[in-house]
């Protein structure tokens, strides 16, 4: 080592050859640790328990096979030992399709249960049928998912032997390095001592590797075939996400009702009472001056025009008359409110969900409005009606056409990029359908379809 201008001069030979040394160092080190480390001997229990369960689970399953074509081939041959004989046969031909089938399912929990336990690794269980006893006893012999964990009982057989014959060879290596450490302490057969006993510490130092590799691979045939499939992990994350969505739109429409009851019982009834207050205050002091009389005048007209606003916001988070009197009362009012005659017609037998009936009615809302903003229609028409579990909105007007989805509403772009995107982001939040047809020059035809029960 040499100084050179501002500090130690470093010979970059020596410096790689430090780092070999502790490269090599922090290897050695990691493959002792990995003799004492949990992970190595959880992988080993796992292997070594792995053997009697993939047996026993074997045995079972081979035994009611066997009892199986047994009952089918005495069927097929013909009893020989009358009718108990015949009637023991049937019982044992029907029986074990289910037997086994029970045996499978139990057979597969009791795998992932040693998993979960031994590893610390969690494999979900593949849906399952749904249906009554019938379908229960025929329709998972159909499925493949059945079929996956059969295979796999098979194929624990083979890793579970394999496996923790090879794990049990690499551990006893310690004992095979003892036995012949006094071939070559005397001289005797040094040659084969020294060389068996190197193997032997070879071995001994990769016995936790080979245990975690075969844990690694009958974790993947456990995931593969034990585990839903990818076509039923993600349907299962589609109904998942489903029912959370629908959980998202009840928990809004929840929220907007709660809120426009507490406006409507709070802020509003106090409106009220202070509009009537000014208003009383202005008749009593009629000998009051002429700038305090207007003053109360003015303040009048501020609190009813707040209250008229009020209301109208509270219309907009949820009507009232929606949950008192239905759909078909709070569609009345807004095509009362509409500034060109609409035509209405509710059939409705029976009513939907809270929210699917909130949605519709901010549907209509929201097309009427559009249409009174850009279409320069003369009338239009709402027609509601429930077929079966759909409910079928269609509002047409007789304006000059022209919608599309990216436009505010009928006619050419307004650039605000809301109305009938809004439309559609509504009946999508529940499944629905929004249809739209509008040919230049009119008429416009909007059609939306929603789950009654979402």
């Amino acid at each position: 080592m040499a100084r050179g201008l501002g500090g130690v001069y470093r010979d970059p030979m020596t410096s790689k050859e430090t780092a070999n040394g502790r490269r090599r160092t922090g290897t050695l080190t990691t493959v002792l640790r990995a003799l004492w480390s949990a992970r190595g001997w959880q992988a080993t229990l796992h292997a070594l328990v792995g053997l009697p369960v993939g047996i026993g689970v074997g045995m079972v399953i081979g035994g009611l096979v066997v009892a199986w074509f047994a009952a089918v081939w005495s069927l097929v041959e013909g009893p020989t030992g009358g009718w108990v004989l015949a009637v023991a046969c049937v019982v044992v031909a029907v029986a074990s399709p289910l037997a086994l089938l029970w045996c499978v399912h139990a057979s597969s929990a009791l795998q992932r249960a040693r998993f979960r336990t031994v590893l610390g690794v969690e494999i979900s269980a593949p849906p399952s049928v749904v249906g009554g006893w019938p379908l229960r006893a025929v329709r998972p012999w159909r499925a493949a998912t059945t079929w996956r964990q059969l295979g796999y009982h098979l194929l624990a057989l083979v890793i579970g032997t394999v496996g923790s014959a090879v794990v049990t060879i690499f551990w006893s290596a310690a004992i095979i390095a003892v036995a012949y450490a006094g071939l070559w302490s005397d001289g005797r057969g040094l040659g084969v001592g020294v060389t068996l006993t190197v193997l032997a510490l070879a071995m001994l130092l990769a016995a936790p590797w080979v245990a975690l590799g075969v844990a690694r691979v009958d974790e993947g045939a456990a995931r593969t075939l034990l585990g839903p499939s990818r076509g039923e992990e993600l349907a299962r994350r589609v109904e998942s996400l489903t029912r959370s969505r629908a959980d998202v739109v009840a928990a809004t429409d929840a929220e907007r009702r709660r809120i426009e009851r507490d406006l409507h019982d709070g802020a509003q009834q106090r409106l009220v009472s202070l509009a009537m207050n000014l208003g009383m205050a202005r008749a009593t002091l009629a000998d009051a001056p002429e700038p305090a009389r207007q003053a109360i005048a003015h303040a009048r007209d501020e609190a009813t025009q707040a209250l008229v606003e009020l209301r109208e916001l509270v219309r907009g988070l949820h009507p009232a008359v929606l949950n008192d009197r239905g759909l078909d009362a709070a569609l009345s009012g807004i095509v009362a409110r509409a500034p060109f005659p609409v035509r209405l017609r509710v059939d409705l037998a029976q009513r939907c969900s809270p929210s699917i009936e909130a949605i519709a009615y901010f549907v209509v809302s929201e097309a009427l409005t559009n249409v009174a903003k850009h279409a320069s229609a003369s009338h239009a028409e709402v027609t509601v009606e429930r077929t079966g579990g759909q409910l079928r909105i269609v509002v047409s007007d007789d304006g000059h056409g022209g919608a599309t989805p990216s436009t505010g509403g009928s006619g050419p772009a307004d650039g605000n990029g809301s109305g009938l995107r809004g439309l559609a982001q509504r009946a999508a939040a529940v499944d629905g359908t929004l249809t739209i047809h509008s040919p230049p020059g009119g008429p416009t035809t909007i059609t939306v379809e929603l789950p009654c029960e979402s």
